[in-house]
């Protein structure tokens, strides 16, 4: 039997860029057909464009919410921040994923607090809720981030405490699994490099780059929903799945969508927060990291959740997106093959939405 097949999902931040893709793919019936998905968020318009695009309708009034509860993709508003809402949309759900943040590296360093109370608060408003409650949750996936590993702004501190979390909060679970998944920059979502370079090149130009040296994983936001499904079916108790996904120097990928034309770049420097290359595996992780198929498991930090005592290193440096650089041939044969080298659409659709459908 597939894993999700008769399963009640819940996805908290589930309108952002993952979350579409997630809904998506889960339509599909790929691990088996849902009982019902229900998308928990905090903005009403972005679950009403979601839903119409769910019925295949252009425009609506607000009969469209009436059968929500019946449908196979459900919504419901509410804030992973607020403990009475997340222990609401918990009852009944079998799958959590957590992909409700806030990842804008800048407003985290502006509003760090806030950045606590959803990454942090958020993922413990989740445990608690199924503790106290005595919920029959089967699995929760906590989506994290490159920035986690070895955090040098508030983005990444915040994400690195909810990998925490998650993983102690397996110390004392009978009944619920909580697994992460941490991966790099995501082709195509929401303030990602590649739909800022095309809006430049549309403009004429500059280019802006913020350091010749910078490198970044290259990602798309189906091989993302990859590493989730992954760690859905084969994570332990407290593992962090990371996909091997390739690198590149981010002026390279300027120099392929640029694409010959007379478009200038301008190195405008590092920005406050910023890492010169994303790390997805530190030092410290190398001894716990495992391979499993493409993907490195890296086993919990606390030894009672440890389940290969003796372990033969799997890594012998930090995976980095500095390492194995890809050359330019191979760079644009990668973003031709993901159709990110086409531009906004006439009809003004944009890359996510074209990627999504």
């Amino acid at each position: 039997m597939q894993p999700l097949e008769g399963k009640r999902i819940l996805i908290t931040g589930g309108t952002g860029s993952l979350g579409k893709v997630l809904v998506r793919r889960l339509l599909s019936a790929e691990l088996g057909r849902p009982a019902q998905i229900t998308v928990f968020s905090r903005d009403e318009a972005k679950q009403h464009y979601m839903r119409l695009e769910y019925l295949q309708r252009q425009a609506a009034t607000d009969e469209v919410i009436y059968r929500n509860f019946q449908e196979l993709l459900s919504f419901r508003i509410g804030d992973v921040r607020d403990f009475h809402s997340v222990s609401v949309a918990l009852r009944g759900a079998d799958v959590v994923f957590n992909a409700a943040a806030l990842k804008q590296v800048p407003t985290c360093e502006y509003f760090p607090f806030e950045a606590v109370r959803t990454n942090i608060m958020g993922a413990e408003n989740i445990v608690r809720a199924i503790r106290e409650h005595d919920l029959n949750v089967e699995t929760v996936i906590g989506i994290s981030t490159d920035k986690a590993c070895k955090p040098v702004n508030v983005m990444g501190m915040t994400k690195a405490l909810q990998e925490r979390v998650f993983i102690s909060a397996n110390i004392d679970s009978a009944r619920t699994r909580y697994v992460c998944v941490r991966y790099g920059n995501v082709l195509a979502s929401r303030g990602s490099v590649i739909p800022l370079f095309h809006d430049q090149i549309r403009s004429g130009g500059p280019v802006t780059i913020t350091t010749p040296e910078m490198t970044r994983f290259l990602l798309s936001l189906n091989e993302a929903v990859d590493t989730v499904f992954a760690a859905l079916q084969h994570a332990q108790p407290g593992e962090t799945f990371i996909p091997r996904a390739p690198a590149a120097r981010v002026v390279d990928i300027a120099e392929v969508l640029i694409n010959g034309r007379d478009i200038e770049t301008k190195i405008v420097g590092i920005r406050p927060g910023e890492k010169t290359h994303e790390i997805m595996v530190s030092e410290e992780e190398i001894s716990r990291t495992v391979e499993r198929d493409a993907y490195y498991a890296i086993q919990p930090i606390l030894p009672e959740l440890q389940t290969l005592n003796a372990m033969e290193p799997t890594l012998t440096q930090e995976f980095s997106s500095a390492d194995s650089l890809m050359p330019i041939a191979a760079l644009r044969q990668l973003l031709e093959a993901r159709r990110l080298m086409v531009e906004h659409s006439q009809n003004g659709h944009s890359l996510e939405t074209e990627l999504l459908r």
